[in-house]
């Protein structure tokens, strides 16, 4: 018999009871391989049930998934999915849990399979009361008047404070809610409103309000000028002196009406009323410029005649 027939009568020969045999081996194996256990890992959605009442908040940032290892046979392993779990539920509605453990019976896992691990295990809470206060708005300003103009005093805002709510610790550390800034570039006398922005506040802090309406005044702008002994005019009596006979002038004054002025247009003077053709007085000295507030010093004088 030559070696070609001796191989296909090696393979052909009680060709049924190998087909067989090699049935019963491939079961064997998805039996024993199917029955043998293992573990998988599992990412499971939380579902955190918080506190009606809005006078508590919690701190704590809760994950949004916890990892879970599930042991078991390796076929039902095979077959799970995270959906198959569903979502793990935190009852936290006291508002004073502290901890939460992660236990294995809080996750369904089906008959045969058991919860290995679950990182992390558990999870510390931190829980602050909710409070309200009423803080200043605060408006900036940008930019720069027309020349010769100037902004008078800070800006107004209506409302003039914002409540701000939110946990205590982030809430009393907000001393002022800052607006948009008020650009002012170019602008000449006058009074401007804006509606402006509020800046957004810290983490977990509400504003009752989102923008406010703010007021600049714009007024022109002005100079200190200085005039030093001048003479003073002593008027109503022919022979009456004053003592001193010079005095100290300062104007304030727009910027171009300062620049305008001539030292031969500042005059201060005294009016003496008595008729009398001897006697003595202390009187007010008076200066008038037009646009300018007027300070002299000294402001009173003696004058005898």
């Amino acid at each position: 018999m030559g070696l070609g027939q001796q191989l296909r009568s090696l393979v052909t020969e009680n060709l049924n009871l190998k087909l067989l045999s090699l049935a019963f081996a491939l079961l064997l194996y998805s039996v024993v391989h199917g029955s043998q256990e293992a573990q998988r890992s599992l990412r499971l959605n939380i579902v955190a049930l918080l506190p009606g009442t809005p006078n508590r908040v919690l701190m704590t940032t809760i994950p949004e998934k916890i990892n879970v290892t599930v042991r078991g046979p390796k076929s039902t392993l095979d077959d799970l999915n995270a959906d198959d779990l569903g979502s793990v539920q935190l009852d936290l509605r006291s508002g004073t849990d502290t901890r939460v453990l992660f236990d294995p019976p809080m996750i369904p896992v089906p008959p045969g399979l058991k919860v290995e691990q679950i990182d992390p295990p558990a999870i510390d809470l931190a829980w602050e009361d909710v409070v309200v206060r009423d803080v200043p708005i605060q408006v900036g300003v940008v930019g720069t008047p027309a020349p010769g103009y100037v902004v008078k005093g800070a800006p107004g805002s209506d409302p003039a404070t914002v409540r701000a709510r939110g946990p205590k610790s982030r809430v009393v550390v907000v001393q002022r809610a800052r607006a948009d800034a008020f650009d002012v570039t170019g602008l000449t006398e006058g009074k401007y409103t804006r509606a402006l922005a509020i800046d957004h506040p810290p983490e977990r802090v509400e504003l009752d309000v989102q923008s406010v309406s703010a007021t600049v005044e714009i007024g022109r702008e002005v100079v200190e000028r200085p005039f030093t002994r001048v003479p003073l005019a002593v008027v109503g009596h022919t022979n009456a002196k004053a003592q001193p006979a010079e005095v100290d002038v300062r104007l304030s004054c727009p910027s171009d009406v300062a620049r305008a002025l001539r030292s031969e247009q500042i005059v201060p003077r005294v009016q003496v009323a008595s008729t009398t053709e001897h006697g003595s007085d202390v009187l007010t000295v008076q200066l008038v410029i037009d646009q300018c507030e007027v300070h002299i010093t000294p402001p009173t004088v003696v004058v005898r005649w």
